[in-house]
């Protein structure tokens, strides 16, 4: 996300980190899946969808994010893909006015 945040640059849409980091997966051929759909369902019946970024080596949610800060709202989201995809890992990845942050969030449950 760094080599992104450095070919890129601050004050970008979130959609064109997104581009660049899947083109940089290409390159450096890592195995990742992008714009992921993912249903929730209760039985037979399905709830809803979630559309996320990435998943990495098929053990990782990545959801890439533009701005400062982390918010609950973003933090929550994650927790909820884990649920989703019975994955343990995820990453947050805010592109920053000043450079890249990250937070890592792990399923428990």
């Amino acid at each position: 996300m760094y080599d992104v945040w450095n070919k890129v640059g601050p004050g970008h849409k979130e959609n064109f980190y997104e581009r660049a980091a899947a083109e940089l997966f290409r390159q450096k051929k890592k195995k990742f899946k992008e714009q992921l759909r993912c249903k929730v369902k209760i039985g037979d019946q399905e709830l809803g969808l979630y559309v996320f970024d990435f998943t990495y080596e098929d053990r990782i949610v990545i959801e890439l994010k533009q701005g400062d800060n982390f918010s609950k709202q973003n933090i929550k989201q994650i927790y909820a893909y884990l649920k989703a995809t019975n994955l343990k890992l995820g990453l947050l990845v805010n592109f920053t006015s000043k450079g890249v942050k990250f937070k890592r969030i792990v399923n428990i449950k």
